[in-house]
């Protein structure tokens, strides 16, 4: 396996990218979420791309505008479109032999390619634990508010534990906190204009997309209650959407089950691309 370092223009900035080679005709892009590095948390993101390249699968990373050693400005998630086009363009300009390209994202850039990859004419996604949160910014160190469905499904989890049971009779759990957190959970469920966005993106897929979740993951819980809602129906009906879960807390699938179960995602959609 190859490994190398690229630049290249994406308007008026210079974004940087790491190529790991394959010989395969069919590639990875992988767009990274939030504000981390191309390399990802705990370089998650490079290990997958040295895996899925010592399978054969060309795989390209990036950092969009403003993050890591791309310059210009970090716009976010929801301006990431131009980097996305940018990136696939030079992905299949330094690989003339690939015919075929999927793409992966996870929490924000699952939603970006969402919104976004339509543009592209990717062959396949795979989007983690897509992002529909309003309001909110994820790169902040201040505690977003979860929707409510995701605080009924926290509170079943430790309604579930006897543990909890036991931290509540003897004091260990906050009264005053657990009273706000049921008059949140007890709130009305209401689609935000992203999410809508989001379900709106994805019908315009049109080709094969996954969807994972960490079945215990915030976001992936507030990505589930919008799915499930009658406002996403017309994607649920798609044949070309599919979700599958994870039991798992781990956002980014960070801990070793989590990393063999999603590398085998990502490998499954390669091979069928």
């Amino acid at each position: 396996m190859t490994r190398s370092f690229h630049q290249f223009p994406c308007e008026d900035a210079l974004l940087a990218g790491t190529l790991d080679a394959g010989q395969k005709p069919i590639g990875l892009m992988i767009v990274s979420g939030g504000n981390e590095i191309r390399s990802g948390a705990h370089a998650g993101m490079a290990r997958i791309a040295q895996n899925v390249a010592a399978q054969g699968f060309p795989v390209f990373r990036y950092d969009r505008r403003g993050i890591g050693e791309s310059s210009g400005t970090n716009g976010g998630f929801l301006e990431s479109g131009a980097d996305i086009n940018a990136a696939t363009d030079y992905f299949r300009q330094t690989n003339p032999k690939i015919t075929r390209i999927v793409a992966f994202g996870n929490c924000d850039a699952a939603s970006a390619l969402a919104l976004f990859g339509d543009a592209k004419a990717f062959d396949g996604f795979v989007l983690a634990n897509p992002w529909v949160i309003e309001d909110t910014d994820i790169s902040s160190d201040t505690p977003t508010v979860p929707p409510p469905s995701a605080i009924r499904s926290r509170y079943w989890e430790r309604l579930k534990n006897p543990q909890s049971i036991i931290d509540l009779l003897t004091g260990k759990i906050n009264l005053r906190k657990l009273a706000n957190g049921l008059k949140q959970a007890t709130q009305k469920q209401e689609n935000t204009e992203l999410s809508i966005r989001i379900k709106d993106g994805l019908i315009r897929l049109n080709k094969p997309c996954k969807i994972i979740l960490a079945s215990r993951d915030t976001t992936a819980r507030a990505f589930l209650a919008a799915w499930n809602s009658k406002d996403f129906a017309d994607a649920q009906a798609l044949p070309n959407i599919t979700t599958e879960t994870l039991d798992s807390a781990s956002h980014s699938f960070a801990d070793e089950h989590s990393k063999v179960w999603l590398e085998t995602q990502l490998l499954n959609a390669l091979n069928n691309a």
